[in-house]
């Protein structure tokens, strides 16, 4: 039966985390789909690699305890035992879960200076999964999030 039920913690953990991707030009989220997308164009002026910092929502501190405590319970022959392995293994699946947490939300993107066709340069940050480079013309898509993506109508 604890072993159903660390199962079914863990799922729901990772179904949880699964949803943290990184911003993209190429990934919209679904309540995107619909919605207005005004641009305008620009050239990238610089592009440099920054790291991008995981969440600390407490997901994982919850599900990590949670699943420590139920497995940690199932040790020993008494209850003070049981006691003690139950509250041991929350603290250290815990401890897991954060650090798990923050491994899985975090990654690398880019930093874009874009200089656009009219107005004031300024810096979007994205997954640069369209290899963009300085000098590039591009589109700056704004939905509510600013994304960039190669001008294609130049061609």
């Amino acid at each position: 039966m604890t072993k159903n039920l660390m199962i079914i913690f863990l799922m729901i953990f990772a179904s949880g985390m699964s949803g943290c991707s990184l911003h993209s030009g190429s990934t919209y989220d679904r309540s995107e789909m619909g919605s207005p997308e005004y641009f305008k164009k620009g050239v990238i002026v610089s592009v440099r690699d920054v790291e991008i910092k995981g969440t600390e929502s407490g997901v994982g501190v919850v599900a990590g305890a949670t699943t420590g405590g139920l497995a940690g319970s199932t040790l020993g022959g008494n209850t003070a035992t049981r006691a003690l392995g139950a509250l041991g293994g929350a603290v250290i699946g815990g401890v897991v879960g954060h650090v798990t947490e923050e491994a899985i939300t975090s990654g690398s993107a880019e930093e874009f200076i874009i200089q656009p066709d009219e107005g004031e340069p300024y810096a979007v940050i994205q997954v640069n999964d369209e290899e963009l480079k300085a000098g590039e013309r591009v589109l700056i898509m704004d939905s509510g999030k600013v994304r960039i993506v190669r001008d294609q109508s130049q061609k």
